[in-house]
């Protein structure tokens, strides 16, 4: 998002209630239920189960999944390229006022260096070869952005290439471009993945605030969120060209804070749009979520047939999200208070949801509130990385127990990576890695 700054969300925190229907239509979380640190929640169940259609043809170039019925098959724990085998081990953290990357050892917790980069860097991605680490600075209300390479085995940037508005980057499955997205510019721009040279764009001119993105699990399409217009945009790879925009459904009822009881409660959801920001596909390659700071929760979208069929609430302004490295759940970062919505507020916590259910089995909320934004898992698993957006910390949670650990770094960390991390290639953001 690209807006002012708010001033730092409440840092009291309560345990919130169970959701029940209440006398005037409002919604509440009782205390042991989705909130509690070892408590189920429940979510809506899907309309309908999508299909996988077709034998696996794989995008002409792509390195076909090991197992196409699990897309994060071989990103498992101890399933490390050669490629990054001297490379640091680092938590590398874009700090979108500061203009610079502060570098974190995961094992001491410590800033172990900092440098400049461009104005306003929003992500760090690691390249489709895995070689390189990309800064992407878009310099925002400019559109005269950057991208500053980062050396992975050094630690230390080089010379930055001047692009428009690098919001976020991706790469094709296939290797051959570098997608950096132009968001101000309603713009997908095709680069050379090496020198950045553009080679070709798709205008995406009904897709507001187009920022993040993934991708089937046979490669041939993409599928983008349009944060400003409540939709998703499905990209055809081999067509070059949108192939479709959905709007997403509102639920019923979404999360605020009470300020008179301190506590998350639901009110009925007035809004008639939402605010989609990442996207993951499910194991199977069936589905996507997409996180939703506006709806609160996860929008479920077959992806073949392209419509919705279900939503999990899981907190307020609910962010980024990252499968674990067994495949079998996905972080979900609820960042609490966010820009637009100044007076929707709420504590910052992680949901954790089941990919074969899809509920939310257990929340850990950041002690004091926070505002967990973007980031990753560590290359074992046992951490989940993430930056404390409107804090000016970085998270550590330990996924076993939900236990949080912190870290100081710039001002606004945003799309900070852990590097590195098991996969053969990466598909961009913040290490979507195959």
């Amino acid at each position: 998002m690209k807006t002012s700054k708010p001033t730092n969300p409440s840092n009291t925190g309560r345990r919130a209630r169970h959701l029940a229907i209440a006398g005037l239509g409002i919604l509440t979380l009782a205390g042991a239920g989705l909130y509690g640190r070892h408590a189920d929640a429940q979510a809506e169940s899907p309309a309908s189960a999508p299909t996988l259609k077709g034998a696996y043809s794989p995008l002409p170039g792509m390195p076909p999944l090991s197992d196409p019925k699990n897309v994060y098959g071989d990103t498992g724990p101890g399933r490390m390229s050669a490629v990054v085998k001297d490379h640091l081990a680092r938590v590398y953290v874009p700090n979108l006022r500061s203009n610079d990357v502060y570098v974190i050892d995961p094992e001491t917790l410590k800033v172990v260096d900092k440098f400049k980069v461009g104005i306003g860097p929003q992500h760090v991605v690691p390249a489709h070869d895995l070689r390189t680490l990309w800064v992407a600075n878009n310099a925002e209300r400019t559109n005269r952005g950057s991208l500053t390479p980062v050396d992975p085995l050094s630690g230390k940037p080089g010379a930055s290439v001047p692009v428009d508005d690098p919001y976020n980057m991706y790469f094709t499955p296939d290797g051959k471009s570098a997608i950096v997205v132009a968001e101000a510019l309603h713009r997908l721009d095709f680069r050379d993945p090496k020198t950045m040279a553009l080679q070709y764009s798709i205008e995406t001119p009904s897709c507001g605030g187009i920022n993040h993105a993934d991708f089937s699990n046979d490669g041939r399409f993409a599928v983008f969120t349009c944060e400003f217009d409540g939709t998703i945009a499905k990209i055809d790879l081999e067509g070059r060209k949108v192939s479709g925009y959905l709007k997403l459904k509102m639920p019923s009822a979404r999360y605020s804070e009470k300020a008179s009881a301190g506590a998350l409660e639901a009110e009925i959801c007035t809004s008639t749009k939402g605010m989609p920001q990442d996207i993951r596909i499910s194991p199977d390659g069936s589905k996507f979520y997409i996180a939703d700071m506006e709806a609160d929760g996860l929008h479920v979208v077959d992806g073949a047939a392209f419509k919705e069929i279900g939503f999990i609430p899981t907190g307020v302004g609910t962010h980024g999200i990252y499968p674990s490295r067994d495949g079998k759940r996905l972080y979900v970062a609820n960042r609490g208070t966010h820009r637009i919505h100044g007076k929707r507020k709420g504590k910052g916590s992680v949901s954790v949801v089941d990919f074969a259910t899809d509920k939310v089995v257990v929340n850990w909320t950041v002690p004091g509130g926070g505002s967990p934004d973007m980031g990753n898992v560590s290359a074992d698993g046992k951490y989940l990385w993430l930056s404390g957006r409107f804090d000016d910390v970085v998270y550590r949670f330990d996924t076993a127990s939900g236990d949080v650990r912190q870290v100081k770094v710039g001002q606004e960390p945003h799309g900070l990576t852990v590097w590195p991390q098991p996969g053969r290639y990466s598909l961009g953001h913040t290490g979507n890695l195959r």
